[in-house]
């Protein structure tokens, strides 16, 4: 008898970056994205798969506000794009996250940067991530994790995390990918 895999069965990589400033209910925004990982390892139907070190970098837009600390999650989910967008956004309400202006400080920040090689536009989701690629605290911790991974211009992220070394951004604590679960996803 041959068995037919359904696509919603059929697991996909993404890639989630992960970016606090402020403590919300824990100690430190590093908590809150160390939280966010943790956060990210119960979702239903998805794996944590790598989780890069954690970043200082200063603030992007509107600048008057603490620096922030960054990361970026591949995981490995069953979830389509709007369903781990939505779930996403649940784990930031969850942490208290409030969106009183565009780029005010926040308690955790999560965005679907990629999800396979999905590129789509829609009201509510766009992939990849539109500024991803313009983004030092984005790209040096997805080289880190994925440095084989290119952009739809063909680049590899390690060389587009090149052209924003002189970004103030800091590695300010090593991953350590041998704490993620890699649970079954049902």
């Amino acid at each position: 008898m041959i068995e037919l895999t359904r696509e919603a069965d059929i697991a996909h990589t993404a890639y989630i970056s992960l970016g606090s400033n402020l403590p919300g209910d824990l100690d430190s925004p590093a908590s809150q994205v160390t939280r966010g990982f943790q956060s990210l390892e119960q979702l239903p139907k998805t794996k944590l798969i790598k989780r890069s070190s954690l970043y200082q970098s200063a603030a992007v837009g509107y600048l008057n506000q603490p620096d922030f600390i960054n990361a970026v999650a591949e995981i490995s989910t069953t979830l389509s794009p709007l369903e781990l967008l939505d779930a996403i956004l649940n784990i930031e309400h969850q942490a208290g996250r409030e969106r009183p202006f565009a780029n005010a400080p926040r308690v955790l920040d999560c965005d679907l940067l990629l999800y396979d090689n999905v590129q789509m536009a829609t009201e509510k989701l766009t992939l990849p991530h539109p500024r991803m690629f313009e983004r030092a605290f984005v790209l040096l911790p997805l080289a880190e994790i994925a440095p084989n991974l290119t952009s739809p211009s063909g680049k590899s992220v390690v060389k587009l995390a090149e052209n924003y070394e002189n970004q103030d951004i800091q590695k300010i604590e090593n991953s350590n990918n041998s704490n993620c679960q890699g649970r079954p996803y049902f």
